[in-house]
């Protein structure tokens, strides 16, 4: 399983991390805790990021995507993980969904912990004074005018990523006002409902059919007969191959049959009763020879 939870400063965001982890046996990536542990432990990746974070310009995405890409190609992350902190711009997220289709992976669900930002800003007011009544140690972030430039930065950047990741149907939104048990069962039931949503498949390209070669006919309805050993094709049923004059015959068989063509050809034509009267012609000449 692969979240990201988005959500303002103070939204409980990092709460709920901590029970998926429980839950599901998945691991919370922050991109600071990441970063810093690529420049401690001196890869070619955390050095880049460390000279860049000396000159005090910030990490750029390809970097952090790279750092990233790293952490969770790291065996406790097989099971998968929620990232914290990253993607903060929409440029970030579009290089993550890269960077995961190169690895055959996917996100499952992007989670939105939904807060009204006044009700927020009570909030973080009423834990500092409870917090400073029994004598604790305040954060630094726990400043309401901290917490204000905060959430303004949180809408010119971050808020951009609800549009995105909810037009590619992966955005799941849980009221982040209400108690932490019930925040915790929304999202169950979100990633429930991620789980069930088919997901929608690339049309299959069809191949465009073969066009018939221009000059060339088509096989159908030519019937061709087969081809015998020698390459030349065997004559269709009931054709028989026309007679060849065969080029051994000499010029005197030739003419003898051309004429027994020709004779033949005016018998054909000749009237019955010619024939009749030429056949009693021949035999009266031959009785006068015999005489």
């Amino acid at each position: 399983m692969r979240l990201i939870l988005l959500g303002p400063p103070g939204a409980g965001k990092g709460t709920q991390a901590q029970h998926l982890v429980a839950k599901y046996g998945l691991v919370q990536l922050s991109t600071g805790d990441m970063l810093r542990a690529a420049v401690k432990a001196g890869t070619p990746i955390g050095r880049q990021a460390q000279e860049i974070m000396a000159r005090g310009a910030l990490v750029p995405d390809d970097v952090v995507v790279g750092i990233v890409e790293q952490r969770i190609a790291e065996p406790d992350a097989r099971k998968g993980f929620i990232l914290d902190g990253f993607p903060r711009t929409e440029p970030q997220a579009e290089a993550l969904d890269r960077m995961l289709r190169k690895h055959g992976l996917a996100l499952d669900a992007v989670i939105e912990l939904k807060v009204d930002e006044a009700a927020l800003i009570r909030r973080i007011e009423n834990r500092i004074a409870e917090m400073t009544a029994r004598g604790e140690a305040l954060r630094a972030d726990d400043n309401p005018d901290v917490l204000h430039r905060r959430l303004v930065a949180y809408r010119e950047q971050t808020a951009p990523l609800i549009v995105y990741y909810q037009a590619h149907g992966m955005l799941r939104t849980v009221d982040g006002m209400a108690p932490i048990a019930e925040v915790a069962r929304q999202i169950e039931g979100a990633l429930d409902d991620a789980g069930r949503t088919p997901k929608v498949q690339p049309a299959a390209k069809r191949e465009p059919s073969p066009k018939p070669a221009i000059g060339k006919k088509s096989e159908i309805g030519n019937k061709p007969g087969k081809k015998r050993a020698g390459g030349k094709p065997k004559p269709a049923a009931g054709k028989r191959p026309a007679a060849k004059v065969g080029s051994a015959l000499t010029s005197k068989g030739k003419r003898k049959a051309k004429s027994k063509l020709k004779s033949r050809g005016r018998l054909k034509a000749q009237p019955k009763a010619r024939i009749k009267a030429r056949a009693g012609k021949r035999r009266q000449g031959s009785c006068t020879r015999s005489r």
